[in-house]
Formats: C-alpha cells, sequence, structure tokens
C-alpha cells in the first residue's frame, strides 16, 4: 500500500506542475493583458503606458523567463503578489480558501446524508413509486444549472421575506448563527446537483450488489432485510459513490467559483475569478494550483477510502 500512496503523490505532483504550465501559457493567450485590463479603452491610445506598466511588473520579458521565475518561486510556495492589490497571493490564499473548504464540505455531507439513504431506499424497493419520484426528482436537479437554481433561491427568499441573508456574509467568528444563515443557501446551490448524482450512483450499485450470490445467500438464511442492506449491501454498494464523491470535488470547486459569486462569499472560487478578470496572473495561476491540488488529493482519499469500505481490495 506504501508504494502505492507514493505512486499516487508523483503523479498527482506531475498532474499539478501540467495543470500549473497549460494555466500559465492559457492566461497569457487570452486577449487583453494586465495593462490593458487596468488602461481599459484607454490602453489602445497610450502604448507606451501599457508597455511602462509590462516593464514594471516584468511582463515584458519571455514567457520562459518569466514562467521559470514563477515556477521557481511556486515550488518553495511563493506565489508572488496581485499585481492589482499588491498584496501576498499566499496569504489571501490561506484567508479564502477556508471559506471554500467549508463549502465544498457541507456540499458533500448534504450529498451524503440525503443522497445514499435516498438512492439505497429506491434501490431495496426497486420500480415502486417512491423509487420512480426518487429518479424524477434526481433528474430534474442534475437538469438544473448551479447559476440557475441560485437565482431562483435568490429571488424565492427575497419576494417571500424568510429572512435569509443573501450577499451579506458573515463569518463564523463574528456570529455563530448568522454564519450558518449565511451559508445556508450557498450549501444549498452548490449540493443539490452532486446529491443527484449521489442519489443514482447509489441506487444502481445497490441494484447490482443485491444480485450478488452472497446477498442471495444472506437472504436465504433468513436474515432481515434491514440487516442484509446494511451489513452486506452498504459497504460494497459504497465503493462507487465514494469514487463519484472524489470526482465531484472538481465539480464543486468549480461550482464554488459561481456560488461565491452569486452570494457575494470572500471565497477563493471568488478570488479567482477576480484574478482572471483583470488578468491578474499570480492570483489566477495561485488559485488554480491549490484548487488541482485539492482536487488530486481528495481523489487520493477516495482510493484509500476502498480497502475500508471492500477489505478485498488489494493495492
Amino acid at each position: 500500500m506504501l508504494r502505492y500512496v507514493i505512486r499516487r503523490v508523483v503523479f498527482a505532483i506531475v498532474t499539478t506542475f501540467g495543470v500549473a504550465t497549460i494555466v500559465f501559457v492559457a492566461m497569457r493567450l487570452v486577449p487583453g493583458g494586465f495593462a490593458q485590463a487596468q488602461l481599459g479603452t484607454q490602453g489602445a491610445r497610450s502604448p507606451e503606458v501599457a508597455e511602462a506598466i509590462n516593464e514594471r511588473y516584468g511582463l515584458d520579458q519571455p514567457i520562459i523567463v518569466q514562467y521559470g521565475k514563477w515556477l521557481g518561486n511556486a515550488v518553495q510556495g511563493d506565489f508572488g503578489e496581485s499585481l492589482r492589490m499588491r498584496t501576498s497571493v499566499a496569504d489571501e490564499m490561506v484567508r479564502r480558501v477556508k471559506l471554500t473548504l467549508e463549502l465544498t464540505f457541507l456540499a458533500t455531507l448534504m450529498s451524503l446524508v440525503i443522497g445514499v439513504p435516498a438512492g439505497v431506499l429506491a434501490a431495496l424497493k426497486r420500480n415502486s413509486p417512491r423509487d420512480v419520484v426518487t429518479r424524477l426528482l434526481s433528474l430534474v436537479w442534475l437538469s438544473i444549472p448551479d447559476f440557475v437554481l441560485g437565482t431562483l433561491l435568490i429571488y424565492f427568499v427575497s419576494t417571500r421575506g424568510l429572512g435569509l441573508p443573501i450577499s451579506n456574509y458573515v463569518s463564523f467568528g463574528d456570529d455563530v448563527w448568522g454564519h450558518v444563515r449565511s451559508m445556508l443557501l450557498p450549501t444549498i446551490t452548490l449540493g443539490l446537483v452532486t446529491t443527484a448524482v449521489v442519489t443514482r450512483v447509489t441506487r444502481s450499485s445497490v441494484i447490482e450488489v443485491l444480485g450478488e450470490p452472497y446477498v442471495v445467500t444472506a437472504r436465504a438464511k433468513g436474515l432481515a432485510p434491514k440487516a442484509v442492506a446494511i451489513r452486506h449491501v452498504l459497504r460494497a454498494a459504497l465503493i462507487p459513490t465514494v469514487t463519484i464523491v472524489g470526482i465531484n470535488t472538481g465539480y464543486l470547486l468549480g461550482g464554488a467559483v459561481i456560488v461565491e459569486e452569486l452570494f457575494s462569499l470572500p471565497g477563493l472560487g471568488r478570488y479567482a475569478l477576480t484574478g482572471i478578470l483583470n488578468r491578474d496572473y499570480p492570483v489566477a495561476q495561485g488559485t488554480v494550483i491549490v484548487a488541482a491540488a485539492m482536487f488530486v488529493l481528495a481523489n487520493l482519499l477516495a482510493d484509500l477510502t476502498y480497502a475500508f469500505l471492500d477489505p478485498r481490495i488489494k493495492y
């Protein structure tokens, strides 16, 4: 198992390095640079000013030179300073990543608490009205994009006077209950699609496991359906669910960009979006690398969970 973990860690490093390279190049292929983004329409009339800005921040150097300097510093944990705000990118990411991780965790927890029981119950009563309703609802949630669902929730809450904050984030340290209320709508927006995916995957997996010989034998021994489901079916059926949860981490991190902007949450996703729109290269590059590293780590943890769920699995 140790050899497997080492191999996966090496793969994670190579993957993160590849993502860093792609983002670095892609940011510079986008029309308009940092100087043009800051000057706006004036940039076309003032090329000298734009050249001065590029020279000041070292953006006039060959791209390979810029990449070498940035990568050398990034390996040491130094992602540079924001070109626009002149603040440390690493410090700002540390401050903001906590909120993004909390939002991702809450959305994942929501998908497991709701999706796993719903999928199991639907599979145990296959083709029953409960199963049909579960499949229909999960298909509906899968069909609604994050920004549409978030907009509908904002409209519903604002017109019904439910008293939930829409764009007024409250930190946990300032007000615990206010923080919970401010995170409710973003969590629902981000977690519903993932809940639908977990429900459908769990249902399909349970139906497949129910046909296994050891489950048939357990039923033949006279075990209660509840005992069969919990002791013999659930753990084996959760392996595909764990896989999809790990993969959904990337979706959640990507969806957090939209959700954080929609609900004005000062998280990593909103920070990344601001960096991209302003052509703030250090911000965009640093946030994408951190998101890629979290995604790879989540998938590694998901793979290591397999052995706990099914001892027959060998790495």
